[in-house]
């Protein structure tokens, strides 16, 4: 039995088209091995057939005419064709499998991507959460202090009026009783007569309001800079013909006056604070009502009856 020979060139393009080699030789023996479309058709018919993905064999009783020699070179040649074939499904087979290997690796890179992606905003989206929580205590924090300002504020003013001390000496640092000590009454209508002396200044000047701001942030930064370092001589010194002054405060005879109830005094073209006479206690009320004049806007706007007390 053999497998019997057919046209090389319908075989390859029964392969070619998906047909298993088995179908292939099948349908063009069967066929007649006319054409491509006979074959086909053979299949169409016959693709229920049990033995449709067997080889077809025949008998070497067939073809009496063949001598022995031919019958061995014909089946030599089957051999070989025979083994070209399997090589040849072999190949496909591993390039299959190679393909699909390929492909899975592909398919899980891809998923590790969007693993990953997917972990990365996550991540991003926590952080940003983070953040905005974070935001909302800083601005809950802020709201706090300024009420807490706001209320020392009031309650500054509130001493004002009965010429009460800003804090009892029980409260008070070493350094602030020895620094009250050269002031002993530091009477807090000092501090009414600053906070008037910054409402005046804003009313005189209120069709310049960026003037204003810019001379009550000046002031604010010469009082903050003695009351941070006042053993610096250059701080509690200032040149009143100095350009800078000029323009922010020599203007305004408010800025000065200011000055002159935090402690400083004219020496010829200089205003200056000696250094005994530094007052913390009353260069910080000047810095609470400075920031009190720079961050409310109705800071001066109104005038306020006097109260009887």
């Amino acid at each position: 039995m053999y497998v019997p020979k057919v046209n090389e060139s319908f075989l390859n393009q029964l392969e070619s088209m998906g047909f298993p080699l088995a179908q292939s030789t099948r349908a063009l023996h069967y066929s007649g091995n006319n054409s491509i479309e006979d074959a086909v058709n053979w299949i169409i018919d016959h693709e229920n057939d049990p033995d449709i993905d067997q080889m077809p064999l025949v008998s070497t009783d067939i073809d009496i005419s063949i001598d022995s020699t031919e019958q061995f070179s014909l089946t030599e040649e089957m051999k070989r064709k025979a083994q070209e074939l399997r090589d040849q499904a072999r190949k496909k087979n591993e390039e299959e499998k190679r393909f699909e290997r390929e492909r899975e690796k592909k398919r899980i890179s891809y998923g590790k991507e969007l693993m990953e992606a997917k972990r990365v905003l996550e991540e991003n989206e926590r952080k940003r959460y983070l953040a905005l929580k974070q935001s909302e205590k800083e601005e809950e924090k802020r709201a706090k202090e300024k009420i807490k300002w706001k209320l020392e504020q009031d309650k500054l003013e509130r001493r004002g009026k009965v010429q009460m001390p800003l804090k009892s000496p029980a409260k008070q640092s070493v350094v602030q009783q020895k620094q009250i000590s050269h002031d002993p009454i530091m009477s807090v209508s000092k501090v009414e007569l600053m906070s008037e002396c910054l409402r005046s200044l804003k009313r005189n000047h209120m069709d310049n309001e960026a003037k204003v701001r810019r001379a009550f942030q000046t002031l604010l930064t010469y009082v903050g800079n003695v009351a941070r370092d006042p053993n610096q001589e250059k701080f509690r010194k200032i040149r009143m013909s100095n350009p800078k002054f000029q323009e922010r405060i020599g203007g305004m005879k408010e800025g000065v006056e200011f000055l002159e109830l935090c402690g400083f005094e004219r020496r010829e073209e200089f205003l200056y604070l000696d250094s005994e006479k530094v007052n913390m206690a009353l260069l910080n009320s000047a810095g609470s009502l400075l920031k009190s004049a720079i961050t409310n806007p109705f800071f001066g706007v109104f005038t306020r009856p006097k109260e009887e007390i």
